[in-house]
């Protein structure tokens, strides 16, 4: 049995919020700060370069990449941190293409995050060689995988709806018709229960300010599949992707397992803080956690629908098929979210319509989710949402 769910005591929620955005960006936990300022000053400020070997610095991309391996199913040393989610997708996805040099297909769906798509739009480009993006409805990928297509890109959690993909079913097929699987966990780790190694993927990657809780701009992460990783070689051949970084050697040698998934100087102290983040982690079962969030999830629904006839359910109802979240559909969804932030329930907005509110079990529990459904009734009923003041659209919606 892992640690009792929630563990409110390890998070910095402001008083009089519910917060239903962590598969956004999730909430500070207490020990951030405190490190942060550690990392700044005794280290940074005390040791200065020093703290490159002194603090650690060099191995923290590693050790915390270890930390998150232990939540997705990875074994020690085939998860690489650091840079942004879009550079590691484009990474994987450069890397699987050289795999598979004869096939020209890459196969998405229409409902992944934007960014994944722009990536893939990207490279195609520049490789300049008659490659070509799919992306069919997600009902419709499984029979879309052919012998044609070289790679399978998917986000395992739909950042809109939260319809799950079928790991499992996906790779499989993929494998079956010779491509190579990469599985995008943004919406997926610190989730669900995950096994990236046993899928036989041979690439993941994620991000960590959702759910892992690490912050604004925390680093993101890649996967690579044990076996294959000393034959996979580098879009982004950076300079702490090298083996030996210091031996400050004229052409790339790229270093030995994921370390060679490394690229530019890792962030210190979004590293740090991520670390701290991750101690909440500690002792949690996730198989546990799953479960509490698949019962608050199913108790929103419930409240909501109850509450509130004009949102319409644009997520999967039976809880098994979709992530930690629940979306509505509703035509003036911004303006209802902005509502419901004014009065303390933090929701989003992704358009054209959808209302998205996601479940994390380590900082919510049965009586935040009622009494959101209370507010979400009272926005909805009495109309608040039509004040002019909500309509007015910021940059970060």
């Amino acid at each position: 049995m892992g640690v009792s769910l929630p563990r409110k005591e390890l998070f910095d929620v402001p008083e009089g919020v519910i917060y239903l955005d962590g598969n956004s960006l999730g909430v500070l936990p207490k020990g951030a700060a405190a490190r942060a300022q550690k990392t700044i000053t005794e280290e940074w400020g005390a040791q200065l370069i020093r703290a490159w070997n002194s603090a650690g610095w060099m191995a923290l991309p590693q050790v915390v990449g270890d930390r998150i391996g232990e939540l997705i199913g990875a074994p020690a040393g085939a998860v690489a941190t650091g840079d942004t989610l879009s550079i590691k997708v484009y990474q994987a996805l450069a890397a699987a293409l050289k795999m598979r040099p004869e096939r020209k297909v890459i196969l998405s769906d229409n409902g992944n995050f934007p960014s994944d798509l722009y990536m893939a739009q990207g490279l195609i480009s520049t490789l300049d060689q008659a490659h070509s993006l799919m992306i069919p409805a997600p009902e419709d990928v499984l029979e879309s995988i052919t012998e044609e297509v070289a790679v399978v890109m998917l986000t395992q959690v739909d950042y809109r709806t939260g319809r799950m993909h079928d790991m499992a079913a996906i790779t499989k097929r993929a494998h079956e018709m010779g491509a190579v699987m990469i599985w995008d966990l943004a919406h997926s780790a610190g989730a669900l229960e995950v096994d990236i190694a046993a899928s036989g993927a041979e690439f993941a990657v994620g991000c960590t300010y959702k759910y892992l809780n690490g912050g604004p701009g925390a680093p993101a992460f890649i996967y690579v599949r044990p076996d294959i990783v000393d034959s996979i070689a580098p879009a982004l051949s950076g300079w702490l992707g090298h083996d030996e970084p210091f031996a400050m050697e004229v052409n790339y040698r790229p270093a030995l397992a994921t370390e060679r998934m490394r690229v530019g100087t890792p962030p210190i102290l979004q590293l740090a803080v991520l670390q701290e983040a991750l101690k909440a982690w500690d002792g949690v079962d996730m198989a546990e956690l799953r479960a509490a969030s698949q019962r608050l999830s199913d108790l929103f629904v419930a409240e909501v629908e109850a509450r509130c006839p004009q949102l319409t359910l644009a997520s999967p109802r039976d809880a098994d098929a979709r992530g930690s979240q629940v979306s509505f559909a509703f035509e003036h969804g911004y303006a209802a979210i902005q509502a419901l932030t004014a009065r303390g329930v933090i929701g989003d907005f992704r358009a054209p319509n959808i209302m998205r509110f996601g479940f994390t079990p380590l900082y919510l529990d049965a009586a935040d989710v009622v009494g959101a459904a209370k507010i979400i009734e009272d926005v909805m009923t009495n109309e608040l949402w039509r004040d002019p003041k909500y309509s007015v659209r910021s940059r970060v919606t």
